[in-house]
């Protein structure tokens, strides 16, 4: 499966029985209690800014502004309609100013340069276009000593759509060491159905 082409992820996911509701990433299975394992490891404090890349609708960006204390959240996604619907679910947290979504894609997020101590993506690294350009800009925009999560379909226990959205060893081998070619300290390691990485940008 070519993981990056979206029309291959909607047959996978009707193989399955399983419609989804746009062609991306997270946005077609929002599981709470997975998006709560990435809020715990993005360890966020209450002086953090939070950027998060492709926020589909909008339940991680409502999990940061709920259940944390970070001092603003941002967010960055290709889709217009996202966008809405992502204000809808978070109307309150954008009202107050502590919730800011925009228009933009993991290579081109818009953000000056070292303006955020956290950076979340779930489920999308698969289909950036290009991910050396795309970890260059994380890198730009990661203050020194903070952190890069990136997620994607895996785990230690997957279902079966979750398996058939799995990366093979070779490309998860390659998003790691993009990630070395930046980031001082790496990591991966696994969680129920999600493959984790993170990465500290050098103080």
């Amino acid at each position: 499966m070519d993981v990056v082409d979206p029309r291959e992820l909607k047959s996978v996911l009707r193989r399955h029985g399983v419609r989804a509701a746009t062609s991306l990433g997270q946005r077609f299975l929002v599981d709470r209690l997975v998006l709560q394992a990435i809020l715990e490891a993005a360890e966020l404090s209450e002086v953090d800014d939070v950027l998060e890349v492709g926020y589909g609708p909008g339940g991680l960006i409502r999990l940061l502004a709920e259940r944390t204390q970070a001092a603003s959240i941002r967010g960055v996604d290709p889709s217009p309609e996202m966008r809405d619907q992502a204000g809808r679910h978070n109307r309150k947290a954008v009202r107050a100013g502590r919730v800011r979504l925009d228009l933009g894609t993991a290579d081109r997020t818009g953000l000056p340069d070292a303006s955020v101590d956290r950076v979340v993506s779930v489920r999308n690294v698969a289909i950036w276009p290009d991910l050396a350009a795309a970890v260059d800009e994380l890198h730009r925009v990661a203050r020194p000593g903070g952190t890069v999560v990136i997620a994607w379909h895996g785990g230690t226990k997957p279902s079966r759509v979750v398996k058939a959205l799995s990366l093979p060893e070779d490309d998860l081998r390659r998003i790691e060491q993009t990630l070395r070619d930046h980031f001082v300290k790496v990591g991966r390691h696994q969680l129920t159905s999600l493959d984790v990485f993170t990465a500290v940008r050098s103080r």
